[in-house]
């Protein structure tokens, strides 16, 4: 198999298949089964089919291990107890799940599934990718597990639409896009939803950051400072932005502002918002931007921006410099100094007459706190910097770093060593946490060999 993540029972039972036949062959002869399972019982189903019907569910498996009992022989292959079990759930899966990447979706060890047409499926697992065992029969077969992934959100992919941005029920991101903008055929990314949230406790013990920069970010965000988490696609800022935002007090009124909900926050008083698509005609877009403003209207304590990518940046910017301390948000950048210049960049997007020193300013003005996190080349992400704004020095906005990760190699599994450690400078701010009620001790800053 080499490097792929094998997804296939293995084949033993009381009845033995009558020849050696290759683990390709094995699922090829489940799914051409399973197919036929399928088509013998489709005229017998005569429900509405429902994911959370169990009494629906129980008729339809009684159905397909009848019709597996009738047929224990197919091309002169007998079905084995196994072959009887995998055939039942992948028609099962086929029926009310989403073909042959229900299992995957299932699995809490996989973090992301990618459809590269039909043939080539890949996981996404503790940070490495890997390419599984697992095919769909044809096109046509993935463009049926598409219809059943954006039909129920009232979405549509064709020719005309040929790609779309869509959220399975339990909130994993998906986006498909098709022939002729893809050229190996229908394309699925589904980005999984954590049923549960990491914690704190998981990121120190994943290696993301350590004990004392845990307890210096809880005082940072119940100190109100306005904080950018900033990172490249799958560094883990929505997980860190997550479990930054179990720090505000429960007593507080949070906003919560996504293009998908992702945030899993565990307060009460909570107000989740979401962006809406144009629908099929073009029309009805709510935008991030038109959010953020509704969200001035709605007495926030704190505004929390899943991302900002576009002319929301401005508003963003905006809110955090008139009184919506403690804000939060995530952007796509490669460096805290890159994460700057991406919202200068953006602020200009949005039409915004300003200046650049200008905007800079403004910027240096509404942001307390920069936390870059990175993916390594071993699937790891850490938080690899901490910097502080703390001005401006001309048209230039001024920084400094607070803690950083330093790499010192790799052990013999090809995993990164190193630590986090604090740069020896002390932050500006410390006298607004304490006016807040939040105290840190000079050793957390004290340069520890950086």
């Amino acid at each position: 198999m080499g490097n792929s993540f094998s997804y296939l029972r293995n084949n033993s039972s009381d009845d033995k298949p009558a020849e050696e036949i290759s683990v390709a062959e094995v699922s090829s002869w489940h799914e051409e089964i399973s197919q036929k399972v399928l088509n013998e019982i489709i005229d017998q189903i005569q429900v509405s089919l429902d994911k959370e019907n169990e009494e629906q569910r129980q008729i339809i498996s009684k159905l397909v291990k009848d019709q597996l009992s009738i047929n224990r022989v197919h091309n002169q292959r007998h079905l084995s107890q196994a072959d009887r079990q995998t055939i039942h759930d992948l028609t099962m899966d086929e029926i009310f799940g989403y073909g042959p990447i229900t299992k995957l979706l299932n699995d809490p060890t996989i973090t992301e599934v990618m459809v590269n047409g039909k043939d080539k499926i890949y996981v996404e697992k503790e940070g490495k990718i890997y390419l599984t065992d697992i095919k769909f029969r044809d096109d046509a077969h993935v463009y049926h597990t598409i219809d059943k992934i954006v039909s129920p959100l009232g979405r549509r992919v064709d020719e005309s639409s040929p790609l779309v941005d869509a959220r399975l029920p339990d909130g994993s991101r998906v986006n498909v896009i098709i022939p002729p903008l893809s050229l190996i055929g229908p394309t699925i990314t589904i980005r999984k939803f954590a049923r549960d949230p990491y914690t704190v406790d998981d990121l120190i013990s994943f290696g993301t950051l350590n004990l004392e920069i845990a307890s210096f970010l809880k005082s940072c965000v119940r100190g109100q400072l306005n904080i950018i988490v900033s990172g490249g696609t799958g560094s883990g800022k929505t997980t860190l932005l997550n479990v930054l935002s179990a720090f505000v007090p429960s007593s507080e009124r949070i906003i919560t502002i996504e293009d998908s909900a992702e945030l899993q926050l565990q307060q009460e008083h909570v107000v989740p918002l979401e962006a809406r698509p144009a629908n099929i005609e073009g029309k009805g877009q709510i935008t991030i931007r038109q959010l953020v403003v509704n969200s001035l209207r709605m007495r926030p304590n704190r505004i929390i921006v899943g991302e900002v990518r576009s002319d929301e940046t401005f508003d963003m910017l905006q809110a955090m410099n008139t009184g919506h301390d403690g804000s939060l948000t995530t952007i796509h950048a490669n460096s805290p100094r890159d994460c700057l210049a991406r919202m200068e960049s953006l602020v200009h997007v949005s039409g915004v007459d300003l200046p650049s020193k200008a905007i800079r300013e403004q910027i240096a003005s509404a942001i307390d706190l920069v936390i870059q996190v990175e993916r390594y080349v071993d699937g790891s992400r850490k938080v690899s910097k901490i910097s502080e704004i703390t001005g401006m020095e001309g048209d230039t906005i001024a920084m400094q770093d607070i803690y950083a990760f330093r790499q010192e190699g790799f052990d013999v599994k090809g995993n990164v060593i190193g630590k986090h450690a604090a740069t020896g400078v002390t932050p500006k701010f410390l006298p607004k946490l304490k006016m807040y009620g939040e105290t840190i001790p000079s050793s957390f800053f004290k340069n520890n060999g950086m």
